[in-house]
């Protein structure tokens, strides 16, 4: 009945062993009594292609991918931060007021030196892919840091929302860092592989090959437009709360 709706009824076939399977990946079947599918298993949208081409990842899909940089990373070591990569600002609405072109200057200067500074840090620890969280106060990224860490052979995935932190610290191994002075190697996660798929009209970024395989997975769903792609993942939420109940130890 879940997967019974007018939009995704004759995609059934492919949804229903999708759910099965995503949902049997993250717990063990002989001794689970419950499935936490909100903290462990992730829906991601993408406009592009048919239903049928919904897939199930063991890692994790970003829709975002890298402007610049790498788009392909073996072995990636990978850094999760919460500080923003741009100029600092003032807490309160300060104006500077510039009169003389070599106060300019200075001002770019110091900026340049700041922002390579912490790049410089990034890269000392052995990372060659870094997340970075959304920021609503500030641009979490700029230009000029995106080039250097291009620069560096660093991939970047900007717009990390906050609720996918937790899921992003268990697939991957690493932990969050809000200050640049905390960022070490000991911080990192890891993955077998971080790449930039083609799919349809847009781009995903793919990391496959995590060491916690087992405790979280991905479904990808795709889709022609968004009113597909919502009523796909409300019967693919519909149908893992159905496993849910079979797999939950029934009380005689």
């Amino acid at each position: 009945t879940c997967l019974s709706s007018k939009v995704v009824s004759s995609d059934s076939q492919i949804l229903a062993p999708i759910a099965v399977d995503a949902t049997l990946k993250v717990i063990d079947p002989d001794t689970a009594h419950n499935v936490d599918i909100n903290e462990n298993i992730r829906v991601v949208q993408q406009v592009g292609g048919t239903v049928e081409d919904t897939e199930l990842v063991n890692g994790l899909v970003f829709p975002k991918v890298s402007s610049n940089g790498p788009t392909n990373i073996t072995n990636a070591k990978i850094g999760l931060i919460q500080f923003c990569l741009s100029a600092p600002k003032t807490d309160l609405e300060n104006n500077v007021v510039i009169s003389e072109y070599a106060q300019m200057d200075r001002i770019l200067r110091e900026e340049r030196k700041y922002i390579l500074k912490m790049c410089k840090k990034i890269k000392e620890t052995g990372c060659n892919v870094l997340l970075v969280q959304k920021s609503i106060l500030r641009d979490a990224t700029n230009d000029l840091s995106l080039h250097f860490l291009a620069k560096m052979k660093i991939m970047v995935i900007t717009d990390v929302e906050r609720q996918d932190i937790e899921f992003i610290s268990k697939t991957v191994g690493c932990k969050p860092v809000a200050h640049i002075d905390s960022f070490t190697e000991d911080r990192l996660g890891s993955a077998g592989l971080v790449e930039q798929v083609s799919m349809g009209a847009g781009r995903v970024t793919k990391v496959t090959g995590c060491p916690n395989q087992g405790q979280t997975v991905t479904v990808l769903v795709r889709g022609s437009n968004k009113l597909v792609l919502g009523e796909a993942e409300r019967s693919l939420h519909d149908a893992f709360c159905v496993i849910r109940c079979l797999v939950k130890e029934i009380p005689y």
